[in-house]
């Protein structure tokens, strides 16, 4: 009787073992995914998107009147200067 216990115990440890060793490396395997960021062509079409790249904030300023570089949204006046809104709504001409 003592036997079957003893084999019995030392199955359920083996068993916990098991497991635990699955999931550890279940967990490291884990990737986490890089930030959405459009794509270039999404960018292109879409002037509110924030960029980074002058030569495609010329292009959406040309294309849209307006585009967001760098966190900030530029516009194009009716004639044709460039300006974006400060925090108390007034025009700052570039």
């Amino acid at each position: 009787m003592t036997n079957i216990l003893l084999i019995l115990f030392f199955v359920l440890l083996f068993v916990l073992l098991f497991y635990s060793k699955r999931n550890r490396g279940l967990a490291q395997k884990t990737t986490i995914s890089p930030t959405y960021v459009p794509f270039l062509k999404e960018q292109e079409f879409n002037p509110y998107i924030s960029t980074d790249n002058w030569d495609l904030h010329k292009l959406r300023l040309d294309k849209f009147k307006k585009s967001q570089y760098k966190g900030l949204t530029f516009f194009v006046s009716s004639e044709n200067k460039i300006y974006y809104l400060s925090e108390e709504g007034d025009k700052v001409y570039c």
